[in-house]
């Protein structure tokens, strides 16, 4: 008995074939999906390259706008020249931005492309706020924008100051000249020594005097002050010195004037 079950057994666990088909890889079966799609991107990829062929005509036309006073158009032509033969669609405009807005008196510059074949530039030229020195100019933002200008409006105020102080100065000035203009003053001249003092010159011909401390302060107290006590004596005075802890002084121009009389002499650090 135990032999015939062996013998039974035997034939039961044999192995029987496996009738599954094989399959081939989802990428392999699927190849005429992908060739037709990658066949439409080159197809698109073509015809845009064709079209982007067909556009790229030499620019034709430059027009330029902007309110010229400093720039000549001639200037600006000159400076988009050597960008015009790349291509209406090829030109970068970032380029011709910058070569533009590198020339003299230009604050800004946009660059705009015009169907079929033309640029549009438009101009924004620098505003003079202050000079620099002795032919420097310096802009609305307090940026220097001209280190010689070949010329210098007169009626511009005279900044001055150590090397790479410009700004500091600008920024002071363009926060002080409207509330001195509202008392009825114009500043003619700013300067700041290397010592860090600050001084500056009215278009009376007075210098007030503000030292190295507090000079917000001193200057408020010099319009709010001092400008009401002087106001009427102008051509008779030569300095107003504001570096007192309590008051001011006043060198006339005719030494034999009295002057006022401060509580204090001028702080140390100042004098």
């Amino acid at each position: 008995m135990m032999g015939r079950l062996l013998h039974r057994n035997r034939f039961k666990n044999k192995a029987k074939p496996d009738k599954r088909r094989f399959k081939w890889p989802a990428f392999l079966s699927n190849w005429r999906l992908y060739a037709r799609r990658g066949g439409l991107v080159l197809l698109l990829v073509g015809a845009l390259s064709a079209l982007t062929w067909a556009l790229d005509r030499p620019v034709r036309v430059i027009s330029i706008d902007g309110s010229f006073q400093r720039v000549s158009p001639g200037q600006i032509e000159k400076a988009v020249a050597p960008f015009a033969n790349e291509g209406f669609m090829s030109t970068n405009l970032a380029d011709i931005q910058r070569a533009v807005e590198a020339l003299p008196w230009v604050d800004h510059a946009r660059i705009a492309r015009r169907w079929p074949n033309s640029l549009r530039v438009t101009v924004t030229e620098q505003t003079a706020a202050a000079r620099w020195g002795e032919s420097g100019l310096l802009n609305t933002r307090g940026e220097l924008f001209v280190r010689a200008a070949a010329h210098v409006p007169p009626e511009l105020p005279r900044l001055s100051g150590p090397d790479g102080s410009e700004s500091q100065v600008a920024q002071r000035y363009l926060s002080v000249q409207g509330r001195m203009l509202e008392a009825g003053l114009r500043i003619a001249a700013l300067r700041l020594d290397e010592r860090g003092a600050w001084e500056m010159d009215l278009d009376s011909g007075v210098t007030v005097r503000l030292g190295r401390r507090d000079v917000d302060g001193r200057i408020d107290r010099f319009i709010h002050t001092a400008s009401q006590v002087i106001a009427h004596r102008l051509n008779e005075i030569n300095y107003v010195d504001m570096r007192y802890s309590n008051g001011f002084a006043i060198g006339w121009r005719n030494q034999g004037t009295p002057g006022s009389v401060p509580a204090k002499h001028p702080d140390d650090a100042d004098a």
